[in-house]
């Protein structure tokens, strides 16, 4: 999974790879601090859409690269934020489907899946590593 930030007037947008279980001690912490949820809840939470959780993962990757950057410093247009599959997340969820989705709307899935498929972002470094991005 990405995050992805496309700030107005910017031609192109930045992208990080979302892997809760490669963050930081520190990082995690922070973002438990920064969000009241223990970092089993803010992860569910991030792809739910909560906007403390995306803000907070959003301030996580822009500190690395800013580090006197301040959680209050970070503002955005909820468009301007998106977390997106990964085109071999998308491809295992495909591969999933039958477990978790009722036989007489699989079919209907399966094309919204494809479609998205099509056009997700792919990472030569992902290929046969996906995984879906829940901490434990």
């Amino acid at each position: 999974m990405y995050l992805v930030y496309s700030p107005e007037g910017s031609e192109e947008p930045q992208r990080w790879k979302y892997q809760p279980k490669k963050l930081m001690s520190v990082e995690r912490e922070l973002l438990e601090k920064l969000t009241g949820k223990n970092f089993s809840e803010f992860t569910v939470d991030v792809q739910k859409g909560n906007s403390r959780c995306r803000r907070a993962l959003l301030f996580i990757y822009l500190k690395r690269e800013h580090p006197g950057l301040k959680f209050d410093d970070v503002d955005f247009a909820w468009d301007e934020l998106t977390l997106e599959h990964s085109k071999g997340e998308l491809l295992l969820m495909r591969e999933q489907l039958a477990d978790s989705v009722p036989a007489d709307q699989l079919d209907a899935v399966r094309a919204k899946l494809d479609e998205e498929i099509a056009e997700a972002y792919e990472d030569p470094a992902e290929e046969g590593k996906a995984e879906l991005p829940i901490a434990g």
